[in-house]
């Protein structure tokens, strides 16, 4: 006779993933994560397969997936896998967020390498000339 499989609550899953179990509740609600079963006492039930899916879920969003594709990448949306074309095109979205991203971290960095430039050159004891750009860039704004 097998051994039985492991079954875990949503709580000794979120002990074991170290993942809050508010979030795996959230999984849940949006159709990421379900429970096997329900106990006696009416606690959900997790087993291994479980696991798994929360690994798999993690490796996605540290990759840049968001939920939506990560939905999509277990098939949980239509209830098969998506195509190797359907990741691609994931894939394509991702990355021209993070160029966007790269993009907007460039121009950050260009403006905050010339403002430590000036500081460097020019230093005021009473206000710093940056300080008083920001401020003048803020009140244009508003």
């Amino acid at each position: 006779m097998a051994p039985a499989a492991r079954q875990f609550t949503i709580g000794q899953l979120a002990r074991e993933t170290h993942i809050p179990a508010t979030t795996l509740r959230y999984y849940e609600r949006i159709g990421l994560l379900l429970p096997d079963g329900r106990s006696q006492g009416n606690y959900r039930q997790y087993c291994q397969e479980s696991l798994r899916r929360l690994e798999f879920i993690r490796a996605a969003q540290s990759t840049g997936f968001t939920l939506d594709d990560i939905r999509a990448l277990l098939g949980a949306q239509h209830g098969k896998p998506p195509s190797c074309r359907d990741v691609q095109g994931l894939i394509k979205d991702r990355l021209a967020e993070i160029d966007q991203r790269l993009s907007g971290l460039k121009h950050m960095q260009k403006l905050l390498r010339s403002s430590l430039a000036k500081c460097e050159k020019t230093t005021r004891a009473r206000c710093c000339h940056v300080i008083e750009a920001l401020e003048a860039e803020s009140s244009l704004k508003l």
